[in-house]
């Protein structure tokens, strides 16, 4: 999921130098929205990780 937000970053910033504002736009949130799922995702398993690790001790 991160890689597609990097993806649709670097389409915001070409389509921001050759001025299709709406395409930039409309990447931009794509990428920022896809950033924000992954930073979720990516602490809930870690804290689900650290549960884990601690019933099994």
């Amino acid at each position: 999921m991160l890689y597609w937000a990097l993806v649709f970053l670097i389409i915001a910033i070409i389509a921001a130098i050759f001025g299709f504002g709406g395409v930039s736009a409309a990447a931009s949130g794509i990428a920022q929205v896809l950033f924000w799922i992954f930073l979720v995702v990516f602490l809930v398993s870690l804290i689900m990780g650290f549960v884990n690790r601690r019933h099994l001790r």
